[in-house]
């Protein structure tokens, strides 16, 4: 018998609030050594700190990553950290057929109609990194990053553009929840997460909706690509592999 050794599959790499494909470099180098063929974006309006962002639209980060995904092939695993989730939703809703697998960083779907950040006015154009305090408190655990990180963090994180995230997310092709999905859960364990799945918590509504999910734990802070990287990044290959 002859077995056929099949080319790990490429993966595209979207990182959440405030990040550049930067945040990605350490879980990109080992997914390479791996044999993947890595694509980390940087979605528009964040790429420097004097960039106009008030111009960008949710439909520019979802152009941005479906971009990416048409050069890489349709056998593509897409990953997306935190506040990507929307997107990735969006462009799983718009090519279905692209991705072969989704993997959510302590993040995951969103339903139709949803709204990232409904509290932002129009007159804002952008939304500044926080303080550590305040991330902490809003959920965003820090967990596993030391003072180095966090001055690195605060060093290179660039204002979110607020058009990108204050629209609407509007879905329309049902396909999307047939996309394979893995939950990798960090500051949630993945059994609070499937209980409040079952319990129809509005916030996991899309979750429910999903028909091939795997939910994966890797417990650490918010931000597992600087926390544990290895482990993240042997994660997503895993994943890529099946």
């Amino acid at each position: 018998m002859t077995i056929t050794k099949r080319t790990p599959r490429p993966v595209v790499l979207v990182p959440g609030y405030w990040l550049g494909a930067w945040a990605w470099d350490t879980v990109a180098d080992r997914l390479r050594a791996a044999g993947h063929q890595v694509t980390a974006i940087t979605l528009p309006g964040l790429e420097w700190a004097w960039v106009p962002r008030d111009s960008i639209h949710f439909a520019d980060h979802v152009a941005a990553v479906h971009g990416a995904l048409s050069l890489v092939g349709e056998d593509a695993v897409l990953v997306a950290h935190s506040g990507a989730g929307a997107v990735a939703t969006a462009v799983l809703d718009a090519a279905p057929d692209q991705v072969s697998r989704v993997v959510y960083v302590d993040s995951g779907p969103t339903a139709d109609g949803s709204v990232p950040r409904p509290d932002l006015s129009d007159g804002v154009a952008e939304l500044v990194l926080p303080s550590f305090e305040d991330l902490a408190a809003a959920g965003g655990s820090l967990t596993g990053l030391d003072e180095e990180t966090l001055t690195q963090f605060r060093r290179r994180a660039v204002p979110h553009p607020a058009g990108a995230v204050r629209e609407p997310v509007e879905l329309n092709d049902q396909r999307r929840h047939a996309v394979p999905t893995t939950l990798v859960c960090c500051s949630i364990p993945s059994e609070t997460v499937q209980a409040l799945v079952a319990a129809g918590e509005p916030m996991f509504a899309a979750v429910a909706q999903l028909s091939d999910v795997e939910y994966v734990d890797l417990p650490t802070g918010h931000w597992p690509m600087w926390s544990r990287p290895t482990d993240l990044a042997d994660l997503i290959s895993d994943a890529a592999g099946r």
